[in-house]
């Protein structure tokens, strides 16, 4: 079921801090921006994503400790390219979206790895679990917009996503991938 994995796919626009071009507070533009998740059901490669969160970011590259950073994903907007799967993805043993409708990651440090490479970190919680996540991104500022693109690895789990019979990992692996793209306008 493709549904499973949709809870990991809720912590990648949770984990990513997004830049602004000052300290001033920004929106992300979500008709360009996206959060995605990949992992294995049976084996077998299944993708999904998230069609609602919300980001606020205050980003300076020359000042990345200074980020303040939260995200927010509406867990019952999974998109499993598959009706069935995403209600049975929005039930309590997956998600639990009736009791915890989202997941949130604020980022509590982020650090320069390299030109244009940077590394956020922070608590991520997805029903009810909170654990500090890392998440590597890159931001290219170009065309009036910057450009935040990463992905990390979340152990489904951690956040109790698949409980009971679903806890097997040989039916649907423990690891899920989280991918993200956000697009900020540049205040330059």
């Amino acid at each position: 079921m493709k549904t499973i994995f949709l809870a990991l796919a809720i912590a990648a626009p949770l984990l990513i801090a997004l830049p602004a071009h000052s300290q001033a507070p920004q929106k992300v533009v979500a008709e360009k921006s996206h959060i995605r998740f990949a992992f294995k059901q049976m084996n077998v490669p299944v993708e999904g994503s998230f069609r609602k969160f919300d980001a606020t970011v205050s980003f300076d590259p020359k000042k990345p400790e200074a980020t303040k950073a939260e995200f927010e994903v509406d867990l019952a907007s999974i998109d499993l390219g598959n009706a069935e799967g995403e209600t049975e993805a929005r039930r309590k043993p997956w998600l639990n979206v009736d009791a915890f409708p989202k997941a949130k990651f604020v980022a509590s440090s982020v650090k320069a790895t390299g030109p244009g490479r940077y590394e956020a970190t922070g608590p991520l919680t997805i029903k009810g679990a909170s654990l500090n996540v890392t998440a590597p991104f890159t931001l290219v500022d170009a065309g009036g917009t910057r450009t935040v693109e990463g992905q990390f690895p979340l152990k489904r789990l951690q956040f109790k996503i698949g409980e009971g019979p679903w806890s097997d990992t040989e039916t649907v692996a423990d690891e899920v991938t989280v991918r993200f793209r956000f697009v900020i306008p540049s205040t330059k």
